[in-house]
């Protein structure tokens, strides 16, 4: 199994960025996926989610009118695109394969995103 993003970088407030995590080793499509983030000193926090299906979508509070997540199950991938950026924004991003029926859940290594002028 291996989740592998990328993507990040250094932007400028207000910025945009889009974030890839492509999967192998499991069947995608059976899955959901989410992104986190944790920034230094914070614990991990979610931020975006998108069902197995790619019908239903939730977000942070936080990120919302933001951030979009979206997957194509042909590609086994999954992306967030991050517009608007803040410094707040700043932290290591992960992606997250779940499916809660078999209690499984996988991590990619994450890809850190810094929001600085």
């Amino acid at each position: 199994v291996q989740l592998v993003e990328s993507g990040g970088g250094l932007v400028q407030p207000g910025g945009s960025l889009r974030l890839s995590c492509v999967a192998s080793g499991f069947t995608f499509s059976r899955y959901g996926m989410s992104w986190y983030r944790q920034a230094p000193g914070k614990e991990r926090e979610l931020v975006a989610t998108i069902a197995n299906a790619g019908g239903s979508t939730n977000y942070a509070d936080s990120v919302k009118g933001r951030f979009t997540i979206s997957r194509d199950n042909a590609k086994n991938a999954v992306y967030l695109q991050m517009n608007s950026l803040k410094p707040e924004d700043t932290a290591v991003y992960y992606c997250n394969a779940f499916r809660l029926a078999i209690s499984v859940s996988h991590w990619g290594q994450g890809t850190q995103v810094t929001v600085s002028s």
